[in-house]
């Protein structure tokens, strides 16, 4: 069966023919609209400042309560936090020793919850100090400050070592300084707990890992949390920290954010810098936020955008901010809806997903256009081949010098996959990249997002067995394969001429 799959995958994007060119990383269409609705923000700000410009755009304490959807239900935003400092209600320290007692009960039977892999309660607490001192002498570096942040391992972030959810790359791998995105969240006194667990390398979905443990959904802790950011998405959602950092190049930040009832950004590509972050995977691959809110997603990516493109070389469009403090409420939005990408999903997430959106256009006047993403099925294979060929020519220097027994079964047979890419496969993933951005700007042009399920499943419950092996799922995709193959054996030539019709 699985020599099938990779067969008939092999087929479908090496034997195509594609007019477009390859495009290597993503590009943006640089246009400055005008809008009432954003605040542009300078270049020459620090992150300080822009953490400050975000503020400036949010509601005011008062219009939050009023605002309150569920009282009985609350978990502390940064904003929650910052107001405590200052009334001194509590203090960084407390917030501290308070976090580092959670985790150590967490961490231990019957819980087992598995949320960091390395976190340092000497490092955790000299910060804390060093924070509660800038709030008594009045001078706290920005709203972040004191607040507790954690960090994916595979973000640098010292005193750690970076090990990517293995057993053994930091051992050839140091981690020598702190990751961009890390360095200014400290800039804006950000609190950092710690290096949270992940699927191992980042390579499944399921934050099953047979080395450091298996991340466990806060809310019912015999099933999965997602991955691979599972540890990050898992903080968030337990309440210990309003706010995480993880990686995303197919999924990693969004999928566990689904499973675990949070906020997941994956911001625009190169917006966030990627130095200091494991190149896994470079063109799909970025830093991403899980928070609690959408508010503190906001605050932490005011934090940590780039004023300037990171190492990739592209354009980006001027960062701004959307003005939630405006009494106007957002109408005029657009929502692009492929109802067969929409509905292939279980009953009770379409079921929810499809209130959610009734919601949107009933209550804020927003429309609802039905739209058909071409070639839908080749673009989530073209991407596979892309993110599968980076993660192994960035890991191929590592790969030769280690004996297989120490990657767990899932990644031995994932790398096994990943490894036997050609060049021209990837070459044509990269066409197929030019025709999506192609097919996407289209439809872009006449709607503001496209809306669809994260996920098609909820989580589903960790079996034993998997706890020592990991696990991979390509039973599913297999089957989605078969059905498939009349349609796939006879594609030859793909043209954006032809609005992407198959067959």
């Amino acid at each position: 069966m699985f020599d099938f799959i990779f067969y008939r995958l092999l087929q479908l994007i090496g034997d195509a023919e594609i007019e477009e060119s390859p495009v290597f990383c993503p590009s943006h269409p640089v246009e400055e609209k005008e809008s009432e609705e954003v605040k542009h923000i300078d270049f020459d700000l620090s992150e300080t400042e822009q953490v400050q410009e975000a503020v400036s755009c949010l509601p005011t304490w008062s219009e939050r309560e009023v605002n309150c959807l569920n009282p009985s239900f609350h978990r502390w935003t940064i904003m929650d936090y910052a107001r405590a400092y200052h009334s001194k209600k509590t203090t960084p320290l407390t917030v501290a020793e308070r976090f580092v007692a959670a985790v150590s009960e967490s961490s231990k039977p019957p819980f087992n919850m598995s949320f960091f892999i390395n976190y340092d309660v000497e490092d955790i607490m000299k910060q804390a100090a060093e924070s509660t001192k800038r709030y008594e002498l009045g001078r706290p570096l920005s709203v972040l400050d004191g607040v507790p942040i954690a960090v994916k391992d595979e973000i640098d972030c010292l005193p750690y070592p970076t090990t990517g959810g293995t057993s053994w790359l930091h051992k050839l791998r140091p981690c020598t300084g702190d990751a961009s995105c890390v360095k200014y969240l400290r800039l804006c006194g950000a609190l950092i707990v710690g290096k949270t667990n992940m699927h191992e390398l980042g390579i499944g979905t399921s934050g099953i890992n047979p080395h450091h443990g298996s991340t466990r959904n806060p809310y019912n802790s015999s099933r999965i949390c997602g991955g691979s950011s599972s540890g990050s998405a898992a903080v968030v959602a337990a309440g210990l920290c309003p706010a995480a950092l993880g990686v995303d190049g197919g999924g990693s930040v969004r999928i566990p954010a689904s499973l675990c009832g949070v906020v997941g950004l994956k911001p625009t590509f190169g917006r966030v810098p990627h130095s200091g972050v494991l190149p896994l995977n470079w063109t799909v691959g970025m830093v991403g936020i899980l928070a609690g809110t959408i508010e503190d997603a906001f605050i932490v990516y005011a934090a940590i955008s780039s004023k300037l493109p990171s190492h990739q070389n592209t354009a980006l469009p001027k960062l701004c901010f959307p003005l939630l403090n405006s009494s106007r409420p957002i109408s005029s939005i657009t929502l692009a809806k492929y109802g067969e990408w929409f509905n292939d999903c279980s009953d009770d997430i379409r079921v929810c997903c499809s209130n959610a959106l009734d919601k949107l256009q009933k209550h804020h006047g927003w429309k609802s256009v039905e739209v058909t993403i071409p070639e839908i099925e080749v673009m989530r294979l073209a991407h596979y081949s892309t993110i599968a060929s980076e993660c192994s020519t960035s890991l191929s220097s590592y790969l030769e010098k280690l004996d297989s027994s120490q990657l767990g079964w899932d990644a031995r047979v994932a790398l096994a996959v990943y490894g036997s890419f050609s060049s021209k496969e990837y070459i044509k993933a990269q066409k197929i990249r030019n025709r999506q951005m192609y097919f996407h700007r289209k439809i872009l042009a006449h709607a503001d997002v496209i809306v669809s399920p994260t996920t098609g499943v909820t989580a589903y419950p960790i079996l034993n067995a998997a706890l020592k092996t990991g696990e991979l799922d390509y039973i599913n995709g297999g089957e989605y394969c078969k059905k498939e193959e009349g349609r796939i054996k006879n594609v030859r030539c793909l043209s954006a001429k032809n609005e992407g019709k198959i067959g």
